[in-house]
């Protein structure tokens, strides 16, 4: 490296170099998925919305009838899901596809809001999904999102993130992306949706939401996109020096 290079070039090259594994946990609508882009676009590392995957099982679920309460049920289900990251073009960014089939969009609609938190509470869905992840974190140089991958996914990761905002805020936020799919949607509804994932996700018995004892909070109520992306790379510098 020659004298006088500028830090930021400097910074560049050692994040070439260097991988690690960086995890965002939080609560929904906190802008986890938003942050874990942008940390992977201003990174080069590959995005991974566990979040996704676990919709896109919901999907099938529902499509299928799957009764998730019948564990001989679930895995014949699982046995039938194929889950793969696949680069869009126009975009940029990763889209989940669900045995071949692009489903991106599909799965954000409110149906599958309305059950994910319940489907990705069985212990049989959780194990097939993080054993994917961790599949998929081996060689590092990734960012995940969700709500256990710094407790359970990726434990030692070295930058863990955890997301939080003011719940007014995550409800606006929601109510505002599903109004363009549906705007016959209201803020009740959001709000108990909402509500009703917070406590499904904190008091499930198998991989509860919950701060990893070594993450960083990260309260975005009143942070812009760069303002949180900005305080974030500040952290993977931290550890990539």
């Amino acid at each position: 490296m020659t004298p006088g290079q500028p830090d930021k070039q400097r910074d560049k090259n050692m994040e070439r170099r260097k991988k690690i594994i960086i995890t965002i946990d939080g609560w929904s609508s906190c802008g986890k998925s938003t942050l874990a882009k942008q940390l992977a676009k201003e990174l080069d590392y590959v995005y991974i919305d566990s979040g996704a995957m676990y919709r896109a099982i919901t999907l099938y679920f529902l499509r299928n009838h799957v009764d998730w309460t019948k564990s001989a049920a679930v895995e014949k289900a699982l046995a039938n899901i194929s889950l793969e990251f696949i680069s869009n073009e126009k975009s940029g960014q990763a889209e989940i596809y669900l045995n071949g089939e692009n489903v991106e969009y599909v799965i954000r609609d409110l149906v599958v809001a309305e059950k994910v938190s319940d489907v990705a509470a069985v212990k049989a869905v959780r194990e097939f999904a993080v054993h994917q992840q961790q599949q998929m974190g081996k060689k590092k140089g990734i960012v995940m999102d969700g709500r256990d991958i710094g407790t359970v996914v990726f434990p030692k990761a070295e930058l863990k993130i955890f997301m939080t905002a003011d719940n007014a805020i995550r409800v606006e936020r929601r109510f505002k992306e599903l109004f363009v799919k549906n705007p016959n949607i209201t803020l009740d509804e959001v709000k108990n949706n909402l509500e009703m994932r917070d406590y499904i996700d904190s008091h499930r018995e198998v991989s509860p939401l919950r701060q990893a004892e070594d993450a960083i909070v990260l309260d975005n109520s009143h942070l812009t996109m760069k303002q949180q992306l900005d305080i974030a790379m500040d952290w993977v510098r931290e550890r990539l020096h």
